[in-house]
């Protein structure tokens, strides 16, 4: 079997596009294809570590100089929908960080993820809600959200990852962390001005630890 095959067999089995591998790799989806059909065979070593590291093996194991680890029977395997998310940098678990959106990637989420954009998790202070640092929050873009729901807000110009609270009147706003080492931060008043909600977290995905 090549190293092509390989490729073909095992993106398959993840239920991944040409399109994912390529949008994951910052390729093309004919690059990809000529590289599964064998018309390219000398796959760049750097593109081939960005190949396996989609499909979630060691670059020798798409080389076949180790066995798979990941095989299952045949009647076992369950085809998975993926899509790629762009991943635009990291986002305060704690205090809240400069919000400077810059493009870092993408991500690969279920394909019943509703997400615009993914965040990585910066600090501990939304470890109650499973969230810890280092993991991938997967967000989708909008103004509001309801009372106790996790969202990516922008304090003047800093972000942060809280569970948002509004007060009966709707005229105070209490961001909230999931660890009690942290104090809510409260907004009421002319501070509102200074609060903008860019997103809800939908999904998140964490390493395995």
């Amino acid at each position: 079997m090549t190293v092509g095959q390989r490729m073909r067999l095992r993106r398959r089995e993840l239920g991944l596009t040409l399109e994912d591998v390529a949008i994951a790799t910052e390729t093309s989806k004919q690059t990809v294809q000529r590289y599964e059909s064998g018309v390219i065979a000398n796959i760049p070593r750097a593109r081939l570590e960005a190949i396996a590291a989609v499909l979630r093996v060691p670059p020798a194991e798409l080389l076949g100089w180790s066995e798979p680890t990941h095989a299952l029977p045949h009647s076992e395997l369950m085809p998975l929908s993926r899509r790629a998310v762009p991943l635009l940098g990291a986002i305060a678990c704690g205090e809240p960080i400069l919000a400077e959106e810059e493009f870092c990637g993408y991500e690969l989420a279920g394909g019943d993820v509703d997400a615009d954009f993914c965040l990585r998790a910066k600090g501990d202070s939304m470890i109650g809600a499973r969230i810890e640092d280092g993991d991938i929050v997967f967000v989708r873009r909008q103004e509001s959200v309801e009372n106790g729901e996790i969202a990516v807000v922008i304090i003047d110009d800093e972000a942060t990852l809280k569970r948002v609270y509004y007060d009966r009147t709707g005229e105070k706003l209490i961001l909230t962390p999931e660890n009690p080492r942290y104090a809510p931060l409260s907004f009421e008043g002319e501070e509102l001005s200074r609060i903008k909600i860019l997103g809800r977290a939908v999904a998140l995905q964490s390493p395995l630890r």
